[in-house]
């Protein structure tokens, strides 16, 4: 309890029936558990009227529903590119298309501007 040790709170005791007697000892146990209880209790009021102010239920409530709609978004995405990849492999590959490569990398750089040739 608060960092200490049974010793440290032996000879806490053993000074405080020192210093106030075996009469006053109980009384003073009872006021001191009194105290305790009361700064839990504010504690746990305080803390329940920062979370009513900030309605931090409701936010939570928000997050969670836009984590679900991302996820429902991404699987729906999964499910297009997995149809676009088969479609592609059974579409005939002719000489006009461009072999297109399903691994390319994804940068965000700029692209060199290819320079256009006329005939003048």
């Amino acid at each position: 309890m608060f960092g200490m040790g049974f010793s440290e709170i032996l000879i806490i005791a053993v000074i405080a029936i020192l210093f106030l007697g075996p009469d006053k000892l109980p009384s003073t146990m009872v006021e001191i558990a009194k105290f305790f209880r009361s700064v839990k209790n504010t504690v746990g009021s305080v803390k329940q009227s920062i979370e009513e102010e900030m309605h931090v239920a409701d936010i939570k409530q928000e997050a969670l529903a836009y984590k679900e709609e991302l996820l429902n978004a991404s699987q729906t995405i999964e499910k297009v590119s997995d149809i676009d990849a088969l479609l592609d492999d059974d579409l005939p590959k002719t000489q006009s298309q461009p072999e297109q490569t399903l691994n390319q990398e994804v940068t965000f750089k700029k692209k060199k501007k290819k320079k256009v040739e006329t005939d003048v």
